[in-house]
């Protein structure tokens, strides 16, 4: 397997069937492809062992409207083995938790070959594509990275994307707005802009704000954060960094907690390829600029073995450096304390199609 799959592979990491969705249908104006994964999952934390298996699939479909637009339309809905509870602790535990199935992505939109694409529904925000500088892992990572809903993968969104040469700017607005008067309006907007400089380098930056974010605990405050990103790739070898700046992004959990809240935090992250193994590790930390208590402080591992761009297998480890007076202090219903201050592994296996 020669090192360009290796690398696509690694890139659909964040991208469900990306590498190898398959066309089922195709005539001159449009085409329809299916993909997918299936991923067998086990996570051990405190001597017992979790099911937290799932499946993706997904529809892409396209039609030629004439010879620079085209009209897209994406969905892909995830599937689990049970229902999602906080022994799901990966990337999606707080978009899937009490769900056996939802939707990842749910959008139609229009694409031009010169000025960009445009799409509406459940789609992605404008921040991840920089925490996607340092979110390389295959199970755990990322813990400073969390972001806003108007950031992050949300629906009623209205993005953006465009890509010149090596400029890559995203913007989006979540029009969420309020069904009457008793309801909580939470409208919020991101924006982001990543350039590669084609010599290995690539950087980013971006802002999202939101009304009332994380209401259940956090009523008429508003949150915004600001992200930088920096990576570098020197042949087998990635290197990246992310910071983030934010101010009541939901860390807290606390029904009395009614004052503003600031926070930054930092992650690390290095990627090295050894033919068909991937070795991944990164750093996350984040805090409370306020109390200067530790919001997140986790060392995560793993190793990937790459059968073929495909099928690969894994096994992944968190070494959490938080101690229990700090993650009792942010757990509240949505994460018992011993998903924060506890050491976890993972074992894995995971078919694209």
């Amino acid at each position: 397997m020669n090192k360009n799959l290796i690398a696509l592979a690694v890139a659909a990491a964040t991208f469900s069937g990306a590498a190898s969705a398959a066309t089922v249908y195709s005539d001159d104006t449009s085409s329809l492809a299916i993909g997918g994964r299936v991923e067998a999952r086990a996570q051990g934390l405190n001597g017992n062992i979790n099911d937290t298996s799932r499946v993706r699939l997904n529809i892409d479909a396209n039609t030629k409207i004439n010879d620079d637009l085209t009209a897209i339309g994406f969905w892909e809905r995830e599937f689990k083995t049970q229902e999602a509870t906080t022994a799901d602790y990966d990337n999606d535990y707080n978009e899937a938790d009490g769900e056996t199935s939802y939707n990842r992505y749910l959008y139609v939109g229009v694409k031009s070959n010169t000025y960009g694409q445009i799409v509406y529904g459940k789609a992605d925000g404008s921040l991840g594509m920089l925490t996607d500088f340092t979110d390389i892992m295959e199970y755990y990572g990322n813990e400073a990275g969390n972001k806003i809903a108007a950031s992050d993968r949300t629906s009623n969104n209205l993005a953006y994307t465009g890509i010149f040469g090596g400029l890559t700017v995203k913007a989006n607005y979540v029009a969420n707005g309020k069904a009457d008067e008793s309801d909580v309006n939470t409208t919020g907007f991101s924006t982001a802009a990543k350039y590669d400089f084609n010599n290995g380098l690539a950087m980013g930056v971006g802002y999202g704000q939101q009304k009332n974010q994380d209401t259940n605990y956090k009523q008429n405050l508003d949150a915004n954060q600001t992200f930088a990103s920096v990576s570098y790739t020197m042949g087998d070898l990635y290197v990246a960094g992310l910071y983030q700046y934010a101010r009541n992004v939901g860390y807290l959990y606390s029904t009395a907690d009614t004052t503003n809240t600031d926070y930054q935090g930092f992650s690390l992250a290095s990627s090295y390829t050894i033919n068909k193994v991937v070795l991944r590790s990164t750093y996350n930390f984040m805090e409370n600029t306020d109390s200067n208590n530790k919001m997140a402080n986790a060392l995560d591992f793993d190793a990937t073995y790459f059968f073929t761009s495909n099928f690969r297998a894994y096994a992944g480890y968190t070494i959490n450096l938080l101690d229990k007076a700090n993650a009792e202090k942010i757990s509240g219903t949505a994460t018992p304390a011993a998903y924060l201050y506890d050491d976890q592994f993972a074992l894995g296996a995971r078919y694209d199609f």
